[in-house]
């Protein structure tokens, strides 16, 4: 009898793993045009541009903790002095303003080899599938457009991989066959093409609960894409 009972209860708990499991995959399978992270420098920040931005500070005698890369209040009373010596918003964050003005480098658009554009297309495929070609061409203009930007990597690879960016990188869709429409995309894209306005950021307003991502500025819509500021 304590036989049955021990069976029943590993029974009952492989299916709630089970249950919450699917739970978890169901719910990262909807997202995956959101991001994870944040584009700007703030409190509670860490990583490589921190660094940057600290040892800049440094130099100019404004900032006086240590190389860490931890965005902790002492990196935003520097950055707030920074900013009130060179007439910026004195917000204590470091955007894109703020980074161009301490002199930290922004990446430019890496041409159109074949390498490049297959690995474009890859992630326009993963990200875009099914979306219109201008919608695919758009997807990958913005992760372009992010090469530019100073608040994220300066390479294309760095930008695809970079952790949390993308939920496809994760959930195998990144390695799924890749769409032919998604190359010339990815072509039109690394020659400059870019329906997306601008944009730094897009999502599926239908697949997303996601508020901060919900409150960035809209550039406009395509397909079931909102893209954005």
């Amino acid at each position: 009898m304590q036989k049955v009972k021990l069976i029943k209860s590993f029974s009952f708990l492989m299916a709630l793993v089970f249950i919450v499991a699917a739970i978890f995959y169901l719910n990262g399978s909807f997202e995956t045009e959101e991001p994870a992270i944040s584009a700007l420098s703030s409190m509670g920040s860490r990583g490589s541009e921190v660094k940057a931005i600290q040892e800049k500070l440094k130099e100019r005698g404004l900032y006086k903790g240590n190389i860490d890369g931890i965005y902790g209040t002492n990196t935003r009373d520097a950055v707030i002095k920074f900013q009130k010596q060179n007439g910026l918003a004195q917000d204590g964050i470091a955007g894109p303003q703020t980074l161009k003005k301490l002199g930290i480098s922004i990446g430019t658009i890496p041409s159109a080899t074949e390498s490049n554009v297959y690995l474009l297309a890859r992630i326009i495929s993963a990200e875009a599938r099914g979306e219109s070609y201008t919608g695919q061409v758009a997807v990958g203009a913005v992760i372009l457009n992010r090469i530019e930007h100073p608040s994220f990597p300066d390479t294309l690879s760095g930008v695809i991989y970079q952790p949390g960016a993308f939920t496809a990188i994760t959930d195998g869709q990144f390695n799924e066959p890749i769409a032919d429409s998604a190359y010339s995309a990815a072509r039109d894209a690394l020659n400059g093409v870019d329906p997306s306005g601008g944009a730094i950021y897009y999502y599926n307003p239908d697949k997303t609960s996601n508020q901060w991502i919900r409150s960035r500025p809209v550039i406009k819509r395509i397909g079931k894409h909102l893209f954005c500021s």
